[in-house]
């Protein structure tokens, strides 16, 4: 298994702080130049006004309904870091529906030939597979550029247990537009997920009207809850035989870098190339114990991934 380098490492931490340094200047903080001198203020000068208070029941979103079809075609399936799919092609058809700040997501991967990966027993071998389905519910609020969403999602696996998490995300609109959610699993494999994730579009009007450049970046840590995310160990350190008798898994998991470039097709629909680049964030995430992962959901490793999104919204 490959390590990931060290000054991969270093610049992705560099990329970090600087994007987060950039979030925070750019966020309102005012810049204040060298003042004239004032003149003195007329002796009936009003008061100045009271800044108001941010309301406390925030916006939802806009009470016309909307609906967004998705369908992607990818190299592998990567999720969180881990490889649920290798050598083969993936579609990935999404359809989501919004309204004054509610929404609903349905989203199924489907491997065109299903082969085994340090994370990812096929149910189907060799063969084409529709092995998953998940539903996503959530509602937003907003506050001025900050927002709340928080949701549900249901994962309908074929090649490995159901599950079901409940998240919170929360968002500043502002320029790397960051986000931080966690995210909780309440069935099959409890744990806390932790991504923060940063993402900022430019505009290539210079070469078409409403093309743009996309850029983003995110990061994770996994820390599990269970005895399921015990850790393998060496019967040399167990004092018994090699098995997951360790302390739960938990370390800073997965890193991914994405470009990618929205070019418009006619109204409404849009189509975009991607690349990304995913990685472990740390040795734990990548360790392997005697040939087997240290984690049990499977060693991480550095991925390329690139496809498409072709979007259509009506």
């Amino acid at each position: 298994m490959r390590r990931l380098p060290r000054v991969l490492v270093e610049t992705v931490l560099l990329s970090m702080a600087l994007l987060i340094a950039m979030t925070i200047a750019m966020s309102g903080v005012p810049a204040y130049a060298e003042e004239e001198k004032a003149a003195p203020p007329a002796k009936e000068e009003a008061a100045p006004a009271k800044e108001e208070p941010i309301p406390l029941a925030g916006t939802a979103g806009p009470d016309n309904a909307s609906v967004s079809v998705v369908f992607s075609a990818f190299n592998r399936y990567i999720y969180r870091g881990y490889e649920l799919s290798t050598r083969s092609m993936v579609f990935q058809p999404s359809v989501t529906f919004s309204w004054m700040g509610f929404s609903a997501n349905a989203w199924s991967n489907i491997d065109t030939r299903e082969q085994a990966t340090q994370s990812f027993v096929p149910d189907r071998p060799g063969q084409a597979s529709y092995n998953e389905v998940d539903i996503k519910l959530s509602y937003t609020r907003s506050w001025g550029v900050f927002s709340l969403t928080g949701g549900y999602v249901y994962y309908g696996l074929q090649y490995a247990k159901k599950t079901q998490e409940v998240f919170l995300a929360a968002a500043l609109d502002v320029i790397t537009k960051p986000v931080l959610t966690v995210y909780r699993d309440v069935a099959g494999y409890p744990g806390i997920y932790y991504n923060l994730a940063f993402s900022h579009s430019a505009p290539l009007s210079m070469i078409m009207k409403d093309m743009t450049l996309d850029l983003g970046a995110s990061f994770g840590y996994e820390q599990g809850t269970s005895p399921y995310w015990s850790t393998y160990e060496a019967a040399s350190t167990s004092g018994g035989l090699d098995a997951y008798t360790g302390k739960k898994y938990s370390a800073f998991h997965d890193g991914m870098l994405m470009v990618g470039v929205t070019i418009p097709i006619v109204n409404n629909l849009t189509v975009q190339p991607v690349a990304m680049y995913t990685f472990p964030l740390s040795h734990d995430a990548s360790r392997v114990v005697n040939g087997v992962s240290y984690n049990p959901n499977g060693a991480l490793d550095q991925n390329f991934v690139y496809g498409l999104n072709l979007t259509y919204n009506f």
